[in-house]
């Protein structure tokens, strides 16, 4: 997906320099310094903010997990509501935020994995304990099937946006693996982390939803923080080399964040998640010539500079690139200016039974509307990018993300369900 759908800044948030103070990092807010900032020890010696296992604050005016500096892993899971009561939905969704406030801040589920009753089952399932936060971000998102008619009395709240995404050419879609009336997404510089959150909401839902599909998910493949190193996709090419900065209010307002104007109100400061599972054919792209490669990104493949530039964040020169280049098929000058926020991980899931690896982009983007955003630049990639021939969507879901928790009172979908 592409590479070219988002701009480069410099200066990550107040709010992220309280993080790397200790609070952990978090929502992009007013500009200073860089992802190069550390923690100090206390020795006069500093450690990365990534290593630092600092807790990301969880109450804000946008959920934390967009605009966070992006983490190392991912646990991604799709739910179906089974409960057909409308306050047993809002029950759930009131204990999943408490929680979420208590693991993210690195502390366990209610009374925690012992300490309670012998003869009931502890209250968090205790495979977490002892570890650091890790940057642990929970982001939850509804799903166009949550709204529909005869269900939990919301059609009439549903956004205009909300509806499934058209057929794309080339999509041959699992059902198994799309779709979902609720998501969370579970960031973490600790792989344990991210699985433990996903591990005891589902617990703690259990009976009320059902996991419908999850993703795991390792090597962030784009970045919030574009002025630190740019990480590199299944394909060993550098990705989201213009993704939009965490700290770029004005891009965020102008692409990421839903506006009161924009409506419904209850999702004025939350987002639109794209989610698509893109299966990468690696064993035939691994037998294509290095020139024909850089032909079909429009980049080299070790400094990751466009065609005809030096370095990486040189403005690409479209005209000098293949027509069917993905990074010019994916440029904002080709699609009216579509921009997003990718949060893409690289994911390996066994075989499919051929003696290939299952592997490829587990793509995540953020973006105000679907429709000035991800679609036509699907579209435009779906018909005309020479990737297709390596690369195929098995997956995919469109989720409404609500703003954030504002504080100990609020709860997820509280603007939606009251």
């Amino acid at each position: 997906m592409p590479d070219e759908t988002e701009t480069h800044t410099s200066a990550p948030s107040r709010r992220s320099l309280l993080g790397w103070g200790g609070a952990g990092l978090a929502l992009g807010a007013a500009a200073a310094g860089g992802t190069a900032a550390a923690l100090g020890r206390g020795d006069g010696t500093t450690v990365p903010a990534a290593d630092s296992g600092a807790a990301v604050p969880f109450h804000g005016a946008h959920q934390a997990g967009i605009t966070t500096a992006v983490q190392d892993r991912l646990h991604f899971a799709a739910f179906d509501v089974k409960t057909t009561d409308r306050a047993e939905l809002v029950q759930l969704l009131k204990d999943w935020t408490r929680a979420a406030e208590r693991m993210t801040a690195g502390h366990a589920v209610g009374e925690g994995a012992y300490g309670g009753l012998p003869e009931a089952p502890p209250d968090d399932t205790g495979e977490a304990l002892g570890l650091k936060p890790s940057r642990l971000t929970l982001t939850v998102g509804f799903g166009p099937s949550l709204f529909a008619k005869g269900r939990f009395g919301l059609e009439d709240r549903r956004p205009a946006a909300l509806v499934e995404l058209p057929k794309f050419p080339g999509d041959n879609l699992d059902a198994a693996r799309s779709a979902g009336d609720l998501c969370i997404q579970a960031c973490a510089d600790d792989p344990q982390v991210a699985v433990h959150a996903i591990r005891n909401l589902a617990r703690i839902g259990f009976g009320k939803v059902a996991v419908r599909w999850s993703q795991l998910g390792f090597g962030k493949t784009s970045s919030t923080t574009p002025e630190a190193q740019t990480p590199r996709n299944m394909m060993g090419f550098k990705d989201g080399t213009r993704n939009i900065a965490g700290t770029d209010t004005a891009a965020l307002d102008k692409h990421v964040w839903v506006s009161a104007k924009d409506g419904p109100a209850w999702l004025a400061g939350g987002s639109y998640l794209v989610a698509r599972r893109i299966r990468m054919n690696i064993e035939t792209w691994d037998r294509t010539s290095l020139q024909e490669q850089e032909d079909i990104f429009g980049r080299d493949k070790g400094e990751g500079a466009p065609v005809g530039k030096a370095k990486e964040h040189d403005e690409p020169y479209l005209p000098a690139m293949l027509p069917t280049a993905h990074v010019r098929l994916a440029h904002p000058d080709t699609n009216g200016g579509a921009r997003m926020l990718r949060r893409g991980y690289s994911f390996t899931d066994g075989t499919d039974g051929l003696g290939r690896l299952d592997a490829g982009l587990f793509f995540l983007a953020y973006q105000r509307d679907i429709h000035k955003g991800f679609v036509p630049v699907q579209r435009q990639l779906a018909a005309n990018d020479d990737l297709n021939e390596y690369i195929q969507h098995v997956g995919s879901a469109l989720f409404a993300v609500p703003p954030g928790v504002r504080d100990k009172d609020d709860w997820w979908g509280r603007a939606l369900l009251t």
